[in-house]
This record gives C-alpha cells, structure tokens and sequence, in this order.
C-alpha cells in the first residue's frame, strides 16, 4: 500500500435554513458509498451528487470496528474496487483498507462531495415534485439541515454500527469483570495476563482471538456449534510471480481477480454438487494445523454444509496455531448463564474469566433507520417486493446497495453502480422525472417468500431480522440473487424499457 493519504477538509457546513438540492444523494461514505461517487464521476459526469455520513470520516465497517487484528475475511482483489489495483496481501488490516479508500477519494476528487457527521433521521418522497426531502441532523451542533434529491442511492450497509447484537443471558449482571462487543471496543481495554472468554466462532472471533492471545493469560472460544474455515497463505503466487515479471499493476489486478473469481466460483459449485467432498476439504485443512490431539469432530466439524453460512479465511493458519499452542483453547456447548467469576454451560462446565467478549455478531438495519414516507405515508419495506435486490416496489427513484455472501461485497457494489448509472442516463435520454419498479401482469399471481432462501443461506444477523426485509418472487428479477457469476452478465443485460420500470 501506499503511505495514507491525508484528505482535504469536507465542505463547510451550511446554513440551517438553507436547502441543498443535488441530481443524486447517497447515504453512507463506506466502501459502498465511495464506490458510488466513483462511478458517478466517471459514467455520469453532468449529474450533481453529495455523500451523507454520520461518521467523523469515511470507512464505515474499517471505521467503527476498532477490535484488535480487525480485517478482511474476503480477498482485496475482488474486494477492493474494479477500477483500482490493489496491491498489498489478499487478506488487509482495516489500516490497510481505510488508507486504499483514501487513495481513491484523492484520486477522484471525491472529498468535496462528502459532508460527514450527517445523520439522516427522515426521507420523503413526493409525487407532485418528483424529488426526496432528506432531514438530517448534524451531530457537530444538532442543528438540522435538509437536502432535496432527484435520486437516493442507499449504501449504508446493513448493520446497526452504533451497537451490536449480544443475547440476553441469565446472570449478565452478577459478572464481576468486563463484558466488551467487538463492534464497540473500549480503548481502556487492558487483556495483558487477562483469562478472556470469546463467545462465538464466527469471522470477528477467528481474527480476535489470534491477536489478543498472546498477551493474555489464556483465550477461550465459547461456540454453540462448529464453523467451516479456509486456510492458506496470505500471499497470492500469482500475484507475486506477475510482480516478478515486471507486469504493470493494472494488468495484474484484473487477471489476478479473474482468477480469484474463477476459483470461487468453482468452489462455490462444489460446494452445492458434492458437500461431503468439499466438506472434508475444508476439514483437511484445519487438521493439518491442529494435528491428531484436538478433537476435530465435536469443535471443528459444523452441522450444516459448506457455505450455508458466510466462510471466514484464516490467512497462515493464525487462529489454529493459538490454539496449537495452547494460549487459546476452544470449548462447545451451550451457555447456561453467566456467573460472578465466569460463565457455566448447560453441561455444568465452568469456566473463569476475567473478561468475556460476545462476539455474537450484529442487528441488522434496514435502511439506515430512517424513518421513510412515500407521499405523506409510513413506509414499510417488508410489504415491498424487491427487484434484483436493489430497488422495491412502490418506492420511486431509490437504489440500494446489498451485496453478496458467497463472493466479496464489492463485487455487487460495482454491479449496482453501472445498473444506477445506466438507469439515470436512461430517465435523461427519455425526460423521466421518476421510475419506480412494479409487478408486470405476469406477475401479479407470483409466489411471494422471504428476501433470502434460508435453505440456501441463513446467518443469525438475517434470521433474526427477516422479517424487516423486502419479499422475494419467484422470477429472477425479483430476488436478491446471490450468484455474482450469473449477475455479472445479467446485470449489462437489462432492459431498463421492461415494464417492471413505471417512468413518469
């Protein structure tokens, strides 16, 4: 990576009184956001834009999460943008993410775009004048200040990053030591000869306990049930060797992405046409690390196939080494409560603690937490039908940015952002004010489920929260698919004078 890029300052606040009006406003400086400045600037030059963000600064995910060893679990080469090489290892720190995300913002200019510390608290659509109203509150002085909008292109992830999700245990409240949420790390945290116990054994918990074990006295992963990991090196040989040969970073980003996206979409395959085998793959891969002492079966073997839910990458095997050596150790079994000195399982296990992390994973938002109307009336996305996982029946001129589970998020916030580009070129060339996706007559007797299969994926976070979410059909432009190798082509292909498109 390049060393950080120091950013100019964002544009002056405005008056309160005073009523900004932009072509497009999009919603959160994150990867997804910064992503659609981008795109604006190159596809659609002639159309004004501003980015609100309720941050000090851009990042969103590699912004809030501060844990310790926080990084990707996706590699950077389909993770990081198209249109910008990355050049360090697969797998980055947060660091690493944040400063490749300040390049882009001085490469393109896109500073001067963003207001932070703009908390959008209401969005109204109106009809008669074919724009959104956005209210949103300054958290620099509380004052509010409103913009206008022809277009609001939603990219503030999915997730509440003001709070986790932690379960309400029995006995939370007799624990005498601390109880810390990844997702709000304290920075007077001290774990130095600390006994911590981890809850959860999901993607935050396999890049925490790696990192704190070694100055803590010991680390216990506490999971209800196993989950699959991928090992290797955090290098790429192609990558490397392409280096090697001296071979412009330009070239080596898109050929090494497509081999990335080759692979993955082979593995993901497999994944669905032979479990067992892919099963016992992954497996392979954590008992090389773990040797014949650690029981693999009751600690490591999941209960559901592979990819059912999201796989974290362990780049050299960190998380498994900890435990080889034993300053981490993993337990299974289900809490029962937590006690003055610890936690005590359901099997009348106890175990000590001095500190006990709940990584539990997050609450999902939907939407921002923005209080929407369509014309003067609540609006509630779950009585919305989605199309393509990016714009909801009865809601005019808005995009959203929801990515992928099986392939990196990036990946679809490209996707997303060519579709909108397209679409709002598309409403110029025929002097629409508006376009709003609605069921054709074929499909006005469509089956109607839940926004995502959960026979083919289903993570806490969205069961927990689906019924927040748009419904599904059964036609491909109505679900939110999760196949980026099909989405890919599908996407350039649509046909924006489909009357699922009402213009007016």
């Amino acid at each position: 990576m390049n060393a950080p890029v120091t950013l100019a300052e964002p544009a002056p606040r405005v008056a309160a009184s005073t009523v900004e009006h932009f072509d497009v406003l999009i919603v959160g400086a994150g990867i997804s956001g910064i992503g659609a400045g981008y795109h604006l600037t190159q596809q659609c030059p002639d159309h004004s834009f501003v980015i609100l963000e309720s941050l000090d600064s851009f990042g969103g995910t590699w912004l809030t999460h501060r844990y310790p060893g926080i990084r990707s679990d996706s590699d950077l080469y389909t993770f990081g943008y198209r249109f910008k090489p990355w050049v360090g290892p697969p797998i980055a720190t947060a660091a690493e993410i944040r400063s490749y995300m300040g390049e882009v913002i001085a490469e393109n200019d896109l500073a001067r775009h963003i207001r932070y510390r703009h908390q959008i608290v209401a969005a109204s659509w109106s009809s008669e004048d074919s724009r959104w109203t956005i209210e949103a509150r300054r958290l620099d002085g509380g004052d509010t200040v409103r913009f206008t909008a022809n277009f609001l292109w939603m990219c503030q992830g999915y997730y509440r990053h003001a709070e986790g999700y932690t379960p309400n245990w029995p006995g939370m409240a007799d624990f005498k030591g601390r109880i810390v949420h990844p997702q709000k790390w304290p920075d007077d945290l001290d774990i130095r000869d600390k006994a911590v116990v981890v809850i959860g054994s999901g993607a935050t918990a396999a890049t925490l306990i790696p990192a704190i074990a070694a100055e803590s006295r010991h680390v216990t992963m506490v999971q209800r049930s196993p989950t699959y990991f991928i090992t290797g090196r955090n290098a790429n040989e192609l990558a490397d060797l392409l280096r090697t040969l001296q071979i412009d970073e330009t070239w080596i980003h898109e050929i090494v992405r497509r081999k990335v996206l080759y692979d993955q979409a082979a593995f993901t395959r497999r994944s669905f046409s032979e479990p067992e085998v892919v099963k016992q793959e992954l497996l392979s891969g954590v008992r090389a690390y773990l040797g014949p002492d650690v029981d693999l079966e009751t600690h490591f073997t999941p209960r559901y196939r592979p990819w059912r839910q999201r796989i974290a990458f362990i780049p050299d095997g960190d998380l498994f080494r900890a435990v080889k050596s034993g300053k981490a150790s993993v337990v299974t079994g289900e809490i029962e409560c937590f006690t003055a000195d610890g936690l005590r399982l359901k099997s009348g296990e106890e175990l000590k603690a001095d500190i006990i992390v709940s990584a539990t994973g997050f609450n999902l938002n939907v939407l921002g937490d923005i209080a929407f109307t369509i014309d003067g009336k609540p609006l509630d996305f779950a009585n919305t039908v989605t199309y393509r996982g990016t714009m909801f029946t009865g809601v005019p001129n808005m995009a959203w940015v929801f990515g992928y589970f099986r392939a990196s998020w990036t990946l679809r916030a490209d996707l997303v952002a060519d579709f909108v580009c397209a679409l709002l070129k598309h409403m110029k060339a025929k002097g629409a004010r508006s376009v709003v996706p609605a069921l054709r007559d074929e499909d006005k007797d469509m089956a109607l489920s839940s926004f995502i299969d959960p026979e083919n994926f289903n993570p806490g976070y969205l069961m927990r929260g689906m019924h927040l979410l748009p419904r599904r059909g059964d036609k491909p432009e109505w679900q939110h698919n999760q196949d980026y190798w099909a989405e890919k082509d599908e996407f350039p292909a649509i046909d924006f004078d489909d009357p699922a498109f009402v213009y007016r």
